[in-house]
């Protein structure tokens, strides 16, 4: 098969990975890729918003299946836009892409159908939302709308910063700002619950715990993530079928009654309160960094399991998974998630020793006169797996070291909640 991947960062890098082990698998294409997928696909420099020009190159490489990484494009509608030449693609329609693509679209999907989650209320302008938080209790959330590149919540503990929120988000920090979401502060412990879907069967795909904030101790600005570890240590076998009934399948069903068929990965975070599931919100694609940390304890052929998903034969599918536990530390930029330089070559990469159980994923990187550069903000994905989260970790700590480089830096205590020191 001819497989193109949609995307270029670690995600992409880790699915990509996947495919190349497959026997089914022929030539494979990243659009646009980074330095990690050239080494088994072709990188293609093509924008992904230029839907016709993605078509074109699918057309005339007569790709058999197609797979949308990132959420930009998916909310922007290529899953509708490629399905009408009759391409088979690997993720939602724009109409399903709204669980990610509009949080209060689907903060009102929970009301409908009695789906736990915070407490929200929806303000049109800065003038009524301040208004209403002059009378509120702290501490309490405030979000925008429209996609932030998991940027975009403020968890505010008194009115000066919940008026910095308010206006950063009508001031267009995260694109135009039509609504605002002003939320209750559920006091419990995040998790990432996964799910793959065809529209009629549903199969878990892995938990794990993000490390979304870029200072240790989980302190500091929200990044698009430092690092993950799988699996959560909150899942058990009650508290998932919890968050199936209660949670995943009114979503699915109720957007069935919206005449909206969700095919895909489906990522729901969650805040577990006395072992209770809370919605926080939907991501409509594979997390990142929690892809590299999940998928290669996949025994299964994931080809397999895609393919499946498309022909909406997923009840077919078998995935079988390691019981092995895995780690990811994300090595960053200096300065991510604020300003940082770009083009700074990594020395030092060909040091680092990869096991069979120990994975490299590339994320903000490019290749140049066959040297890696730096280009992006999350730079490296450093993944190891282990029977022990700590031996894990040390493992990659000692990549990190080996690689010595100067130009970024990375969180030394992912997973510190199941690490005993």
């Amino acid at each position: 098969m001819k497989i193109a991947i949609l995307g270029s960062g670690g995600r992409e890098h880790a699915i990509g990975h996947a495919i190349s082990k497959s026997t089914k698998t022929g030539k494979i294409y990243c659009i646009p890729g980074n330095a990690g997928t050239s080494s088994f696909a072709e990188n293609v420099d093509i924008d992904l918003n230029n839907f016709e020009k993605i078509y074109q190159f699918l057309k005339e490489k007569k790709i058999n299946l197609v797979i949308i990484g990132p959420e930009d494009p998916l909310v922007n509608g290529i899953v509708d836009y490629l399905n009408k030449f009759k391409i088979k693609v690997f993720g939602p329609n724009q109409k399903a892409a709204q669980l990610e693509g509009s949080k209060i679209f689907t903060k009102k999907l929970c009301k409908k159908y009695n789906i736990p989650t915070a407490n929200f209320g929806i303000f049109e302008s800065k003038e009524t939302s301040k208004k209403f938080l002059k009378k509120s209790k702290y501490p309490l959330v405030i979000k925008a709308d429209n996609l932030a590149a998991g940027k975009g919540v403020y968890i505010c503990n008194n009115i000066i910063d919940s008026n910095i929120a308010v206006n950063e988000i009508f001031n267009g920090k995260f694109g135009v700002a039509k609504n605002i979401l002003i939320e209750e502060f559920l006091d419990g412990e995040e998790m990432s619950y996964f799910i793959i879907t065809d529209g009629k069967t549903i199969k878990s795909f892995g938990t794990a715990q993000d490390h979304k904030r870029v200072m240790e101790g989980d302190k500091g600005k929200n990044t698009g993530g430092m690092g993950a570890y799988s699996p959560s240590r909150l899942i058990n076998s009650n508290l998932e079928k919890k968050i199936l009934s209660k949670i995943i399948t009114p979503t699915l069903e109720g957007l069935l009654e919206l005449g909206i068929k969700y095919k895909g990965f489906l990522y729901a975070g969650l805040m577990i309160i006395k072992d209770e599931p809370y919605l926080i919100e939907y991501n409509v694609r594979m997390g990142d960094p929690e892809c590299q940390t999940i998928l290669p304890t996949l025994n299964s052929d994931i080809l397999d399991i895609f393919t499946s998903c498309v022909e909406e034969k997923l009840d077919r599918a078998n995935l079988e998974w390691s019981d092995k536990k895995s780690l990811c530390v994300v090595l960053c930029s200096n300065g991510y998630p604020d300003k940082y330089k770009k083009n700074i070559k990594i020395d030092n990469i060909h040091k680092i020793n990869l096991d069979k159980n120990s994975y490299l994923f590339h994320a903000g990187t490019k290749n140049l006169e066959n040297e890696i550069y730096a280009v992006g903000g999350r730079v490296l994905n450093f993944v190891s797996l282990s029977n022990d989260f700590s031996k894990a970790r040390k493992k990659i700590y000692n990549n990190l070291n080996k690689l010595n480089w100067h130009g970024g830096f990375y969180r030394k205590d992912i997973a510190f909640k199941v690490i005993n020191k």
